[in-house]
């Protein structure tokens, strides 16, 4: 089962989707790639609504997409890409932005170097029990991190989603099928936000890992991918 565990397809919530009718384009396109599950993660910034104001957004953009009729895809699973600030891990109410049906929560990191403190709550996070930290689009913040970083980050149980573009892009494609191979992604999500700059391109993933590793791993890794989305709340 191939699923897009990272995408901005909700209507009108965030920079994603503009209207009801682009979301639908964006599903049709994710099914034509193969895509049956879609995680709608939009962004949550705690600095400008709460938690509980957020999923009333989320839960409005979702209902007004439903309404349009029988959808290109019906499995659209309900997250957020939260955006990371120091002391989340004290947030009421964090537990409300996992993955529905989850305990995965889409952490975004912010764009400076990190710090020990940083690196200690996420493992704070990680050990609480309560959340399965996936860390987004992973590929934006090597540059970021310090030696051994992402390898200490991983050996605490932290999951890794990168971008399908990762592997699209030539000056990237190694490095993002070297970290596959050895297990450092979990997941692939497209990150779309519309149909024309930023559309879905998980079928260039799909050809990257097959033409590198065969069909057979690239059908394994979405094996166990999906595995992610069972129940374990």
């Amino acid at each position: 089962m191939r699923v897009d565990f990272h995408c901005h397809i909700l209507p009108g919530i965030d920079d994603g989707s503009s209207c009801v009718e682009e979301s639908i384009e964006l599903l049709a396109m994710q099914k034509k790639q193969g895509i049956e599950t879609v995680a709608a993660t939009p962004h949550f910034n705690a600095e400008r609504r709460s938690p509980r104001e957020f999923i009333e957004k989320r839960q409005a953009a979702y209902e007004s997409l439903k309404q349009a009729g029988p959808l290109p895809i019906e499995d659209i699973r309900l997250g957020a890409e939260v955006r990371y600030y120091s002391g989340i891990s004290r947030m009421s109410g964090l537990e409300e932005l996992r993955l529905e049906g989850t305990k995965l929560l889409l952490l975004e990191m912010t764009f400076t170097p990190w710090t020990d403190y940083m690196e200690r709550e996420l493992c704070e996070l990680s050990c609480s029990g309560d959340i399965i930290l996936m860390l987004a689009h992973i590929e934006r913040f090597f540059k970021y991190m310090r030696r051994n970083t992402l390898e200490e980050l991983l050996s605490q149980g932290i999951l890794m989603q990168t971008n399908t573009g990762f592997f699209a892009e030539r000056k990237t494609c190694r490095k993002a099928l070297r970290m596959l191979r050895d297990g450092m992604i979990h997941a692939v999500g497209t990150d779309c936000h519309n149909t024309v700059t930023r559309p879905p391109d998980y079928d260039l993933f799909e050809k990257a890992v097959t033409k590198k590793f065969g069909s057979g791993f690239f059908e394994d890794f979405a094996v166990s991918s999906a595995s992610l989305l069972e129940d374990n709340i």
